[in-house]
């Protein structure tokens, strides 16, 4: 699925890039680009935030999934702004308009976070974290659990059936997955993402986003990636990968899932895809806190937000009531 290239684009790339039409930028119907942008800094790397929702209104943090940006919630946030609320959210580091960083991993992300949580209030808040961010926001609340009030994670809940619980076993686990990602780092320096067309990229997005409209994802395009001289290229750093943001298993995330002290909904789409985890409903049963709210939605896929984003505001704005 990498677009990380320095050969030719394919053939249904190779049109000439094309300036943004009022009518590809607005394509998208309820689509809202965030009201107000700022940069965070998070221990010398610069940190994009955007906000939707009145300045003055009570402030919820979003974290997007790996490989997305913040502006993918153009379409869900304003939803959740016009319900009143400050949706607050950034691109992680190597995402959109974020610094790229030399090396990777969760405990960054994780600084990240608490730095644009402290630029933003100083109070416990609701956190929403889709995919990586569940992973991210579940994290979190065990570094700063004052800091969060309700936490809810959108199709955020990696499993697989073999977890170990021996600490020499994931300590070793830990030291392969850091020599891979290194190696992976060091094959990739000095390469850049392959250009295209809006039309080209929006199809490479398509693996990720397998049941949205053209429409949807060729906007995604005019606000996720940069026009260049040779084509359109996504903003996200080529050294990442599919499967490996940093040193890190995410199925491991699991566990924390019990010791949560705060409201807890988890959503989960039922249509297994690639960029899912694979969980199934009875992965997340036995691991949920006391009194946590589990909703599954069938034919919705990972990107629950995306896909239902009605649907899911709804629930969020019941929930948080």
């Amino acid at each position: 699925m990498s677009d990380t290239s320095t050969v030719p684009p394919a053939d249904d790339d190779e049109q000439a890039p094309r300036p943004i039409t009022e009518a590809v930028a607005g394509a998208f119907a309820g689509a809202r680009r965030p009201d107000r942008r700022r940069r965070v800094n998070s221990s010398g790397v610069n940190i994009s935030v955007v906000e939707w929702g009145d300045a003055d209104g009570p402030p919820l943090l979003m974290a997007h999934g790996g490989f997305d940006f913040a502006e993918t919630l153009n379409g869900f946030a304003p939803l959740l702004a016009d319900a009143g609320w400050r949706v607050v959210s950034w691109d992680q580091r190597g995402h959109g308009d974020s610094d790229h960083a030399d090396l990777y991993s969760f405990q960054a992300d994780i600084r990240d976070a608490a730095a644009v949580l402290h630029s933003t209030t100083d109070r416990a808040i609701p956190w929403i974290g889709h995919s990586k961010g569940g992973v991210l926001t579940m994290q979190l609340s065990e570094v700063m659990p004052h800091r969060v009030s309700h936490l809810i994670n959108l199709d955020g809940l990696p499993s697989r059936r073999f977890v170990p619980d021996v600490a020499e076993q994931r300590n070793a686990m830990m030291s392969e997955a850091a020599l891979a990602w290194l190696n992976h780092r060091a094959s990739l320096e000095g390469k850049q993402r392959r250009p295209g067309t809006i039309e080209g990229l929006a199809r490479r997005r398509a693996r990720m986003n397998i049941r949205m409209s053209p429409e949807w994802l060729q906007y995604l395009v005019t606000v996720g990636a940069r026009e260049d001289d040779d084509g359109w290229r996504w903003k996200i750093d080529p050294t990442l990968r599919m499967g490996g943001l940093g040193p890190w298993r995410p199925e491991w995330s699991m566990a924390r899932l019990p010791a949560l002290g705060v409201p807890f909904l988890g959503v989960l789409g039922l249509e297994l895809e690639e960029m899912g985890w694979g969980t199934r409903p009875g992965d997340v049963d036995a691991y949920l806190p006391p009194g946590a709210r589990f909703e599954t939605l069938d034919g919705v896929g990972h990107f629950v937000h995306i896909e239902a984003p009605e649907l899911v505001a709804d629930m969020i704005g019941e929930f948080l009531s």
